[in-house]
């Protein structure tokens, strides 16, 4: 198989899909690996560490995605420039894609790859079975994501994290209270721990309090009326009246915090508002939210993505992309995922993909030119549905509407 590994051309994306240590171990099943001039710069790795572990280095991504028979990608294709050619129109015909691809936010890119039929693998979408672990790149993001919250949290914040005992007096620890206890904010509640913060956690499932509170944090308690978790271990969209409970129950605790990071987030939906204006209203001046749910609307009602919002002394950081950050790192675990994957995708000595595997089948998105995936061709008809039904309800108002008798003014001059 001929892998292509393109450079990144999201702004501010700094991973590479694979980086060099990996490419050994795939060049010894007779894969051949074709790299962009400069792909994994960003992440620390030269074209020199590729071209040495086997890959051929190659001048541009146009030659990249005409060599490869797959592409390995970490975002999904995007158009670049006002008059750039579309990453997803380099891809060859009846070619492979394994990387991120949000099926709402990138239609244009599932319409290209249908009538290219480009047998498309999107990352979020791998089952979140024990056998598929090692493949799941959300939860390998999340655990970066989470880290880097707390991180940008202290440096944000006009007090350190730590208690200290000082000839000047004692420094109280700062309180932290993380919103989901999910990846990203398990990570977040070891790093508070470690720079010595007083670490609270909340979470409507109550089978997250025993790893809560094994990692030293407290669990805020709520009564709980519904199931918040999906079978696929995913957080759930759950009723206007549970969520009110939980603003409820979190709204008791934002008087004594210094620093709230959300990370409540619900697959393929908008993330659930966790902390209203007004609840913003009872925290501390210089208290600092750091909002992971940021591109999916925020857990904040203030937040905006990509933004630092400044609110009667408190300061809510719309966080995107934190591990971009550390781009080292992230490449390095988001690349052990699309190799582990691509190992169940085509199995050694195979002569093609392994349609037989509930993995290759969960996360397998367009194929033959069709949407094949039951979980987003449910998230397509559903805007689409409710689009018809505004459309209709918009025309039965119309045609129910009195009519008004109209009068034709006269343009005669008036006589004085």
């Amino acid at each position: 198989m001929k892998i292509g590994i393109p450079k990144e051309t999201r702004p501010g994306e700094t991973r590479v899909a694979l980086i060099p240590a990996l490419v050994p171990p795939l060049v010894r099943e007779k894969h051949e690996l074709f790299v962009e001039n400069g792909a994994g710069l960003a992440a620390g790795f030269s074209d020199d560490q590729y071209a040495k572990a086997g890959a051929k280095v190659l001048k541009n991504a146009a030659a990249v995605y005409k060599a490869a028979q797959i592409i390995f990608k970490v975002q999904p294709p995007r158009k670049s420039g006002a008059k750039g050619k579309h990453e997803a129109e380099l891809l060859n015909d009846g070619s492979i894609y394994v990387g991120y691809l949000p099926p709402l936010s990138n239609q244009d890119v599932l319409a290209i790859f249908r009538r290219k039929k480009i047998t498309a693998f999107a990352m979020e979408y791998v089952p979140r079975i024990t056998r598929a672990q090692s493949m799941d790149a959300m939860s390998s993001m999340a655990t970066i994501a989470g880290y880097k919250a707390v991180l940008l949290a202290s440096e944000n914040l006009g007090k350190m994290f730590p208690l200290l005992m000082t000839a000047a007096g004692t420094i109280p620890p700062a309180s932290v209270l993380i919103l989901g206890a999910g990846v990203a904010g398990l990570q977040a509640i070891a790093t508070a721990r470690r720079l010595g913060a007083k670490v609270e956690a909340f979470d409507p499932r109550p089978a997250v309090k025993e790893q809560v509170k094994s990692l030293g944090a407290a669990f805020l308690e709520m009564e709980v009326a519904e199931d918040a978790e999906t079978k696929g271990g995913y957080a759930k969209e759950l009723s206007a009246a549970f969520l009110k409970k939980e603003q409820d129950a979190i709204a008791t605790r934002l008087p004594k915090m210094d620093v709230v990071i959300c990370t409540a987030q619900v697959f393929g939906k908008r993330a659930p508002v966790l902390v209203t204006k007004q609840m913003v209203g009872l925290m501390r001046p210089g208290t600092v939210i750091v909002d992971l749910a940021a591109e999916q609307g925020g857990n904040c009602e203030l937040t905006r993505a990509e933004e630092t919002v400044h609110y009667n002394g408190v300061t809510i950081l719309g966080a995107v992309n934190l591990p971009a950050t550390v781009p080292t790192d992230a490449s390095l675990m988001y690349s052990k995922n699309v190799t582990n994957l691509f190992a169940t995708l085509w199995p050694k000595d195979a002569t093609g993909l392994n349609f037989d595997d509930e993995i290759t089948t969960g996360c397998c998105i367009t194929r033959d030119g069709e949407i094949v995936n039951e979980a987003v061709k449910a998230a397509l008809k559903k805007p689409a549905a409710e689009k018809s039904a505004t459309k209709a309800v918009r025309a039965k108002a119309k045609a129910g509407a009195p009519r008004v008798k109209r009068v034709k003014r006269s343009t005669a001059k008036k006589s004085r």
